[in-house]
């Protein structure tokens, strides 16, 4: 099994597409640019959706559904937003066998469609806020595309609310990145910057764009989620008004924001190894697997016998996977199951029934234990709370190590063209600097990061005055 990956070193892309397509977490569709997300890869899915949706409907958040289908009119209300999509998007100009008398885009995002409801939904200062996300599938034509990572049609969910004024809509926009640092934390064991983004690099239609960034294992960063104050402009777009609290006429202010199935991506880059997955036990809808193992009739019985009872015992908390399947060696079963990142593997021979024990491997650090029979429950839970932990730790130590400050254009450039990594540099704010370090490098300014210093400095580029560090990377 294991030799299906190609090694980091050898072909970094490879690697990723090998573990996506043998790790059975997705396969390239029939449809050019899109992607079949097979069982492996929803279960992931799954687990990111529940525990978001827990996160936003603990922070005030519902959920409802809009149409995939937005009237080109719509479309066209909002210019900004419009340009920056306009090259991404999909049309249906046939209906029925009959040319539509309107055309409709398969929505890339929902802002229109939605806009134009809550024209119908809000009228008194007491509608508000309006806080409601949805969970569906986008259309965006890629050109270029990667599995989980850039396709033509992918998953998400996206926040769209109202609020009475530019306050409230910045507190939600900081309050949903919250959200998301904590979910890429504290579920997906990634460490993320969180920070604002320049004005070359935001939402398009939006005032501000906030992100949280990630270090994958290449030293590319990975935008993992985006939380927007889109100011009044779609408000004004759909004539959004309310009637505030002394009785005048208010455009509401507005805020968007979402995350997709790209983290499944982030997840593989962030913590895989040349074996195959590696999973968080938090994402792991199976955390566990049972491999009993036996020589001969007259040891099988014995074992299963053994093993049936810890299985009963873990059941109680976990989705255990008991593979007891004849037509195949151990070795082969190890492998399978540590391609698909299962983190722990119990291992039962007649030696461990005869010894009350079990053998435990840890699939993050491939360390083998032996364990007591007595207990089990509480030592499984353990080893995955530590896993959770020590994979988070390990995680911000390789972003650590690989972050940069810098303060000439020479040592960036040999940094951005080697190992790579993020770089901490003097930014004068002038997006002339900035395109220009993208059209040499094709590095970005990831984000301003929220925790940046006061420090006077000299910008990388142009030598003007710059008063603190931004984040440069390549990315994803």
């Amino acid at each position: 099994m294991a030799e299906k990956v190609t090694p980091r070193d050898v072909d970094y892309s490879r690697w990723y597409t090998d573990i996506v397509l043998q790790g059975k977490l997705a396969d390239y569709s029939p449809v050019k640019g899109a992607m079949v997300i097979r069982p492996n890869g929803y279960a992931i899915w799954e687990l990111i959706q529940s525990n978001l949706d827990r996160l936003f409907k603990e922070t005030g958040h519902v959920n409802a559904y809009f149409p995939l289908l937005i009237p080109e009119s719509f479309m066209q209300k909002e210019a900004e937003h419009v340009e920056g999509f306009s090259p991404e998007c999909a049309v249906v100009t046939v209906g029925g066998g009959k040319k539509l008398e309107e055309n409709l885009y398969i929505r890339p995002t929902s802002e229109t469609i939605i806009w134009a409801m809550y024209k119908k939904w809000i009228n008194s200062y007491r509608d508000l806020p309006l806080l409601i996300n949805q969970w569906a599938n986008v259309m965006r034509w890629e050109m270029r595309t990667r599995l989980f990572l850039r396709t033509s049609e992918f998953l998400w969910q996206e926040g769209h609310t109202a609020h009475e004024t530019y306050e409230e809509a910045e507190e939600e926009t900081r309050k949903i990145l919250n959200v998301y640092q904590k979910f890429a934390e504290e579920y997906l064991a990634i460490p993320v910057i969180p920070g604002r983004k320049s004005e070359a690099e935001k939402f398009a239609g939006a005032k501000h764009t906030y992100s949280i960034e990630a270090m994958m294992q290449d030293m590319k960063a990975l935008q993992a989620g985006t939380s927007h104050n889109l100011g009044q402009n779609f408000a004004k777009a759909f004539d959004v008004q309310f009637q505030d609290k002394e009785g005048k006429l208010q455009y509401v202010w507005a805020t968007s924001w979402g995350v997709s199935t790209r983290l499944i991506g982030a997840l593989i880059m962030a913590h895989s190894d040349d074996r195959g997955l590696v999973l968080p036990p938090k994402m792991a809808q199976r955390p566990i697997v049972m491999v009993p193992i036996w020589r001969g009739e007259d040891q099988k019985q014995e074992v299963l016998d053994y093993a049936d009872g810890v299985l009963k015992e873990l059941k109680a908390k976990y989705n255990v996977i008991f593979d007891d399947r004849d037509q195949y060696k151990p070795g082969y079963k190890f492998s399978e199951w540590e391609l698909q990142g299962i983190p722990l593997r119990l291992e039962i021979g007649p030696k461990d029934v005869a010894k009350n024990a079990l053998v435990m491997v840890r699939r993050d650090t491939m360390e083998k234990q032996f364990v007591n029979r007595d207990g089990i429950l509480q030592t499984v839970e353990t080893a995955l709370d530590t896993m959770q932990k020590e994979m988070l730790e390990r995680a911000r130590n390789f972003q650590q190590e690989n972050t940069f400050d810098v303060d000439d254009y020479d040592t960036f450039k040999e940094i951005v063209n080697g190992k790579g990594g993020f770089i901490r540099a003097h930014w004068c704010g002038n997006p002339e600097c900035e395109t220009k370090v993208k059209n040499d490098t094709k590095a970005t300014i990831r984000n301003i990061p929220f925790d940046q210093k006061k420090e006077a400095g000299k910008c990388l580029i142009c030598g003007g005055a710059s008063d603190g560090r931004v984040i440069f990377a390549k990315a994803y």
